[in-house]
C-alpha cells in the first residue's frame, strides 16, 4: 500500500522539477542564440551549454526518480534512454541500459532510485548494468574494484526500514522501499567484494 509521506514528497519532487525545467531550458534556447549570432565562441560557451545539458538531464532524471508517477503512463524507450545518456555523459560511471521498449513510469520511477542507491557506490568510477529480466524482475548491477559503501544507507536499504540518520544525498535509499512496497514488489540486495546487486 503507498504510503502518504511518500505521496506527498513525489509531489514535492514534481513541483521542484516542473519549476526549474523551463528556467533551464531558456538558459539552453539562449546559447544557441548567441552561438547564432557569432558574438561569442570561446571555451566558456562550452562550459555553460555542457552544464546546461547536464542539469536539463539530471532534471528530467530527478523528475522521474522523485515525482509522483500515476496511472499506467508509459515513458518510450528513446526517452529513457536519452535522459541516461546526458546524465551520465560526463560521469565516471559507465552505464548500461539493456533492455528494450517502453517503461511504466511507476516502474521506471523504482529503477531510477535503485539507479541512484547504486551509483552511490561507484564513487571511484565502475559500471551501471540496468537489466529486465522478465516482465515483473528487474536487475541493477554497480560493479567496481573499488566499491565506496555507506553501511547505514545500505542497511537502511536491506532491512526496509528508512534510517533516521540519512543524509539529503541519500534520500533514494529511504524512498525505495516504499515505492517497491507501493508496486507490491520486494526487493532483493546482494553485496559482493566488486559488486552490488540489486534485484525486484
Amino acid at each position: 500500500m503507498p504510503n502518504p509521506n511518500t505521496d506527498l514528497a513525489a509531489l514535492v519532487g514534481s513541483r521542484i522539477c516542473h519549476d526549474l525545467i523551463s528556467p533551464v531550458g531558456a538558459i539552453g534556447n539562449g546559447l544557441e542564440l548567441i552561438s547564432l549570432s557569432g558574438t561569442t565562441d570561446g571555451p566558456e560557451i562550452g562550459l555553460i551549454s555542457g552544464s546546461v545539458t547536464n542539469a536539463t538531464a539530471r532534471i528530467r532524471f530527478f523528475r522521474i526518480a522523485f515525482g509522483l508517477a500515476s496511472g499506467n503512463q508509459h515513458v518510450p524507450d528513446l526517452e529513457i534512454r536519452t535522459i541516461l545518456a546526458d546524465s551520465f555523459q560526463e560521469s565516471r560511471v559507465d552505464l548500461e541500459w539493456l533492455v528494450e521498449g517502453g517503461v511504466t513510469r511507476a516502474e521506471l520511477r523504482a529503477v531510477f532510485l535503485a539507479i541512484l542507491c547504486a551509483e552511490t557506490a561507484l564513487g571511484r568510477g565502475g559500471l551501471l548494468s540496468i537489466t529486465r529480466l522478465s516482465s515483473e524482475t528487474w536487475e541493477i548491477i554497480a560493479l567496481s574494484d573499488r566499491l565506496t559503501v555507506n553501511e547505514n544507507s545500505w542497511q537502511a536499504l536491506e532491512s526496509g526500514i528508512p534510517d533516521e540518520g540519512l543524509t539529503p544525498n541519500q534520500v533514494e535509499f529511504g524512498l525505495l522501499p516504499d515505492v517497491l512496497n507501493g508496486l507490491d514488489r520486494g526487493l532483493s540486495v546482494k553485496r559482493e567484494d566488486d559488486r552490488i546487486t540489486l534485484a525486484f
